[in-house]
């Protein structure tokens, strides 16, 4: 599918980027004309997945979460938010509700919220080399590209 429109971002893995790159992503959509509930599902999607690098990606560490996003014709939109942290050693596993390493503090429902407001998440990790999770919806919107 011909893309239509691309960013790239990096940030430090602090909690207070979370936002930051939700607006980002928020503000990336716009031309496609979104839905008040197409933004809330794209951005809370985008908030887990960055909340996860922070949090499991780097741990007690700080570096960096790299995020791509992509608006391809038919009106979907691909964002992509990659981490080089510790890496998920199953992904299958990681990805059940409930499950979480984060300890007592923790839902374990990232991925979950994630499925549930995307039509496609996809994850790829390593250990020790990092993960990236790409989160894919189509925006019904009033416009198309």
């Amino acid at each position: 599918m011909s893309v239509v429109n691309e960013f790239r971002l990096t940030v430090e893995s602090r909690s207070v980027n979370e936002a930051f790159c939700r607006t980002v992503v928020s503000a990336f959509i716009t031309p496609l004309d979104p839905t008040i509930e197409e933004v809330n599902d794209l951005k809370t999607a985008v908030s887990e997945a960055v909340t996860n690098a922070i949090v499991h990606g780097y741990k007690d560490a700080c570096g960096k979460i790299y995020i791509d996003g992509k608006i391809l014709k038919n009106n979907t939109v691909s964002i992509r938010i990659k981490d080089n942290g510790v890496g998920i050693p199953d992904v299958k596993l990681a990805m059940q509700p409930l499950y979480t390493t984060g300890g007592s503090d923790r839902a374990g429902l990232g991925f979950t919220v994630m499925q549930s407001f995307c039509d496609r998440v996809s994850v790829t990790s390593t250990e020790n080399k990092g993960t990236a999770v790409t989160l894919t919806k189509r925006i019904v919107g009033k416009k198309a590209w």
